[in-house]
């Protein structure tokens, strides 16, 4: 059990972030990331608690995903939402290339669409959406590409961000060493998986790092939920009319 763990080991890197990384491998991380979320994220259910109800069977509702890897919670949010008999048009962006490449050539039946794009790119263009979501890319992030992340999140979203990523603990660090030891031996799932463990921020490091706005829950299991009511925000700052 690394020592490091009782501190963000950020000097670390994850071998899928090496332009270099072999891409077979990637390839096939990209590919196993469906079952790994599944599995690990958790998102259905925090679709069913915090976007399916804000969402219509009559009015289109957009969704942004920032760092979509390969685009498999993306499609899976479009999924869900069409199964429900609700409308939601849903948009995922990354800046690396490769998973992009790997996102386009993957069977998208519920229209997703992909572009090869950061957050601010999104902000210069002035776009916005009713929700803003992403996951396990917390972890990935310096201070400033943090908060440089939640004020484009600000800036796109109407409604609700949502920004869910890896809980750091030893519980968690073993637990996904132990499970994922017999599987996964050609792709970067469990080496990086257990790095991004280390990378990862507790839930109190988070509410310190998290601008003025954002909540920062715990989610089982081993979860981190950072997000940003819009509606909220702005009612908040508008002027006291008893002022």
């Amino acid at each position: 059990m690394p020592t490091s763990l009782r501190k963000r080991a950020v000097h670390l890197r994850e071998y899928m972030d090496d332009p270099a990384c072999d891409p077979v491998l990637l390839d096939r991380t990209y590919e196993q990331f469906r079952l790994i979320n599944a599995v690990v994220a958790g998102w259905h259910g925090t679709y069913r608690e915090r976007i399916k109800p804000l969402l219509s069977r009559e009015t289109p509702s957009t969704l942004l995903d920032i760092g979509c890897g390969g685009g498999d919670l993306a499609r899976a949010l479009a999924r869900w939402a069409r199964k429900d008999g609700l409308q939601l048009q849903v948009a995922g962006i990354d800046p690396d290339e490769r998973a992009l490449a790997f996102a386009l050539r993957t069977p998208n039946p519920d229209g997703v669409r992909f572009q090869r794009l950061n957050s601010s790119d999104l902000v210069d263009a002035a776009a916005r959406f009713d929700f803003v979501i992403s996951n396990h890319v917390l972890h990935h992030l310096d201070a400033e590409q943090l908060s440089d992340l939640l004020i484009d999140s600000e800036l796109l979203c109407r409604t609700l961000a949502i920004h869910s990523d890896i809980r750091r603990s030893p519980v968690a660090y073993a637990l996904f060493s132990v499970g994922t030891l017999p599987f996964f031996h050609r792709s970067f799932i469990r080496d990086d998986g257990l790095t991004s463990i280390r990378r990862s921020y507790t839930t109190a490091e988070l509410r310190v790092a998290a601008r003025r706005g954002w909540n920062v829950e715990a989610q089982s299991p081993f979860r981190n939920l950072l997000t940003f009511a819009a509606s909220a925000a702005a009612k908040e700052a508008e002027p006291d009319a008893d002022a």
